[in-house]
């Protein structure tokens, strides 16, 4: 192991804020394990973190932080408690924020083992992106079997995520993309049909693949869909929120505050006597407010081991950067225009 060091965000701003420094080699608590880190992966709210809007950052940690939810590496150390790993083993941990570090100790209920399958830049991609499709589906909307889902942004690592789950759960998928060179990626992964809306009007579409409408729709775009997903939905549809990437910048790295009031003053507010008039449900979470449902964590394990050793869900397409290049992951995965996980690779 080289020597230790993370990224490390000292105040709000651009990308010059991701500063990386050395630490020393933790020693674990007696429940912890220290994993040498092979990959983490980057999700987009790494980037509102950054930006000092991720409201749970705010919350939980402050400045200085590392961002990082996600990695895959090597056990180095065990506590005396530890039971289920010993060192040597290749393990994936999702942690509270500080992943994008080389070295971390990490609580052994959140260390899950590897498989063998996949390597480690793909393992460290998985849990974010499958846990939120996974909340998403199996523990709000709960679709039926032959239910119309509709994906947006569905080449993303939580699209793709999304479309392999929605097969699971035996779904009729249509996926929205933003640009041309998506669609395979969407298509790949099980997308049904897919709607490319940098050439084809959305809701014109959706709506020929849905005339009733849909009963589920996954969105994270906020204030530029989620009026028209809402109204798309079909009586007893269920909208599942998870993001607000509309209202950030592509380029530049930094919030454009007249668009982020703009855009939060747009958002719709939807109304309980409306939502019971209509029939419809709004459903919305945030993973990070969630960590210490270890159940919840527990379950969804215990399910994706079991749909990898099956077959039936493949790791999305994985583009990796060095601990140096932080800066243009950021700001790649900011711009919209990539596909699957980008992942650090320390």
């Amino acid at each position: 192991m080289s020597d230790p060091r993370k990224v490390v965000i000292h105040k709000a701003g651009s990308y010059d804020r991701l500063k990386i420094e050395p630490i020393d080699t933790p020693s674990p608590s007696p429940s912890e394990v220290v994993i040498d880190v092979k990959a983490i992966g980057i999700n987009y709210a790494d980037v509102i973190v950054r930006m000092g809007l991720y409201q749970s950052a705010k919350d939980l940690v402050g400045w200085p932080i590392t961002p990082g939810f996600e990695v895959s590496g090597v056990i180095t150390q065990v506590g005396k408690d530890v039971s289920k790993f010993a060192v040597g083993d290749e393990v994936i941990a999702v942690t509270l924020f500080n992943g994008y570090s080389s070295v971390l100790a990490v609580e052994e209920k959140y260390v899950f083992e590897k498989p063998e399958s996949l390597s480690f830049a793909q393992a460290a991609g998985l849990p974010a992106v499958m846990m939120t499709a996974w909340f998403a589906l199996f523990e709000l909307a709960h679709p039926r079997p032959g239910a119309k889902l509709l994906v947006h942004s569905a080449a993303g690592g939580v699209g793709t995520s999304l479309v392999q789950l929605g097969k699971i759960a035996d779904c009729e998928i249509v996926g929205v993309v933003g640009g041309t060179h998506k669609v395979e990626t969407a298509l790949s992964v099980g997308c049904d049909v897919v709607i490319d809306k940098s050439k084809q009007d959305l809701w014109a579409e959706a709506e020929k693949h849905a005339p009733e409408g849909y009963d589920v729709i996954c969105d994270a775009n906020g204030v530029a869909t989620l009026k028209d997903s809402y109204d798309h939905l079909r009586r007893a549809g269920k909208l599942v929120v998870y993001g607000f990437s509309t209202m950030m910048p592509k380029t530049g790295g930094k919030p454009n505050w007249l668009k982020l009031i703009s855009g939060f003053l747009r958002t719709p507010r939807f109304n309980p006597l409306d939502l019971t008039t209509d029939s419809k449900s709004v459903l919305a979470f945030n993973l990070s407010y969630l960590f210490d449902r270890t159940d919840m964590l527990e379950a969804f394990v215990s399910d994706l081991q079991g749909w990898l050793e099956a077959g039936q869900i493949k790791a999305p397409p994985t583009t990796e950067y060095s601990l140096e290049d932080v800066a243009k992951a950021h700001a790649d995965i900011e711009s919209g225009t990539t596909v699957g996980k980008l992942i650090l690779v320390p």
